[in-house]
């Protein structure tokens, strides 16, 4: 038995997502006050993404225990839209998007923090809500994958999805730069543009591998459970 019930652990991320969502809007920095404001940055967008998921999953929790012993087929007709959206949600959106911001922000954090996150953001920012912002996010997508199981989509279907977000956003902050004439993240400034689309091709391949990763770690952790479950039965 869990120390923590799923439902309460899924109350609690929420609650520190608004949180983090808050606080971070409450910042006056310069760049929120340019064209696109937060919408131009991944991290932002995650964080959004993950409190909507988060959110759903909530909403899921609460609908499964009203519905529990009604046997009324529309409601329980509206928990599994619900549970699908939740199933979607994570496959293509929270887990690629929430574990490509982590890594890909330390990676280049740890190589030049200038050229993603530079000193004068602190600032602004207190180291809490950057951890907040760039860390919590992977371990609280694990937990989720941990205490409960999701149906992925079809692969086709999903790598589509994932795909058609990746561009939507590359193509978000081309036209950004296009408006402004600056690039939201300071290294595209000193790249060219040929290594800008080899950049841009390889963060596409990226989330594709990483919604790729989902899956596996998904059928991974459900089938382990499963086959510890049969275990004794066998015995």
């Amino acid at each position: 038995m869990a120390l923590v019930p799923c439902q309460v652990l899924r109350v609690a991320i929420l609650l520190s997502y608004c949180s983090i969502l808050c606080n971070y809007k409450a910042i006056e920095m310069p760049s929120h006050q340019t064209y696109g404001g937060s919408w131009k940055f991944l991290t932002f967008i995650d964080l959004v993404i993950q409190a909507v998921f988060f959110g759903i999953c909530v909403l899921t929790d609460l609908s499964s225990l009203l519905t529990r012993g009604s046997g009324n087929q529309e409601q329980e007709r509206q928990l599994k839209k619900l549970i699908s959206l939740r199933d979607w949600m994570l496959a293509v959106l929270a887990f690629p998007v929430g574990v490509f911001v982590v890594a890909v922000f330390w990676i280049i954090y740890a190589y030049d923090r200038e050229m993603i996150y530079p000193k004068l953001l602190d600032n602004f920012i207190p180291g809490w809500l950057n951890h907040g912002m760039h860390t919590t996010v992977l371990p609280f997508i694990l937990i989720e994958m941990r205490t409960s199981h999701h149906a992925y989509p079809s692969r086709s279907s999903g790598l589509a999805a994932i795909c058609t977000f990746s561009v939507g956003y590359i193509l978000w902050v081309c036209w950004v730069h296009h408006v402004t004439g600056m690039w939201v993240y300071p290294f595209l400034e000193h790249i060219g543009s040929g290594a800008r689309i080899v950049f841009f091709g390889s963060t596409t391949i990226l989330m594709n591998f990483l919604y790729l990763l989902g899956e596996v770690l998904n059928s991974y952790i459900w089938d382990t459970q499963r086959k510890e479950k049969e275990k004794p039965k066998l015995e």
